[in-house]
């Protein structure tokens, strides 16, 4: 899918919710927010479980909309485009060209890998999946350069998910999650289930990878730290509301929710001091 533009994601004013089901109310998972996602940029998401990281990745995946299941998000008020594409009113065959140029990397992917396929077929599944006459050569040959990439040995590919370690398994994952060379790469929790000491290898990777593909990316995690490490700006959510939005170190430095100011705490515990100003949180009630 052609796509000139410089801003990849935009996201206005953007209400998401996940529809009644039996017996069950309607749940709204995002409230109001708005944020862009720039041409090449490395973006960060922060917030706790159930602030709405997950939805928001589906969304910008393409799993959104009627006809996907009861379980799926639904955009029911605002706006959210995609390379150019408006997700509210974007066809199955539209979605499907879309989800192409979108790499996502669903929550506890490692887990996701086929267990009866090596390591190999997991990577270019894909590929195959979009152009079953894809030449098997060059795919073996680009499933080789991924793989290199997020630094597995090569003897890996004919193994199976079950024969490697957790924290392999998740790299895999990562690798086929950019496969198909995606124009924006949506990932929730990347390092989840990467041992502590190997998280840093692996984030460096991920800047690697985008410095050489140029590929726009939203990165999903708990952790400010993570996301400081590799992106650009960050996007703070909680309760499905975004509290806090810029560079890192603006928004925990200038913190307007007690959310945020839990954050930066946690960031200054994990990487050192930061000053922070006195928050009224009366006003905050």
């Amino acid at each position: 899918m052609p796509f000139a533009g410089d801003v990849v994601v935009s996201v206005s004013d953007a209400t998401v919710e996940y529809p009644a089901v039996r017996g069950h109310s309607a749940h709204r998972a995002l409230d109001g927010v708005s944020f862009t996602i720039g041409r090449g940029e490395l973006m960060g998401l922060v917030g706790e479980t159930g602030s709405g990281k997950s939805t928001l990745a589906r969304i910008l995946a393409g799993e959104v909309g009627r006809g996907l299941g009861d379980d799926v998000p639904r955009i029911t008020g605002g706006s959210v485009k995609v390379l150019g594409q408006e997700l509210r009113r974007l066809g199955s065959r539209a979605r499907t060209k879309l989800t192409d140029e979108v790499g996502y990397l669903p929550q506890h992917a490692g887990r996701l890998l086929r267990p009866g396929h090596t390591i190999a077929e997991n990577v270019g599944d894909p590929v195959l999946a979009r152009d079953s006459k894809y030449d098997r050569r060059e795919l073996g040959a680009r499933v080789a350069e991924l793989l290199d990439a997020v630094q597995l040995p090569l003897k890996v590919m004919g193994l199976f998910p079950h024969e490697i370690s957790s924290g392999q398994r998740q790299r895999v994952a990562i690798a086929r999650s950019l496969i198909l060379r995606p124009l924006l790469w949506v990932a929730d929790e990347p390092t989840a289930g990467v041992d502590v000491t190997a998280r840093g290898p692996v984030l460096d990777t991920i800047l690697e990878l985008q410095s050489e593909h140029d590929f726009s990316a939203l990165l999903i995690s708990h952790e400010a730290a993570v996301t400081a490490r590799v992106t650009d700006r960050v996007a703070v959510l909680q309760g499905g509301h975004l509290v806090g939005l810029g560079r890192l170190d603006e928004v925990l430095e200038q913190p307007g929710h007690p959310y945020v100011r839990g954050l930066a705490e946690e960031y200054r515990i994990a990487t050192g001091p930061i000053e922070l100003p006195d928050l009224d949180l009366e006003d905050d009630r």
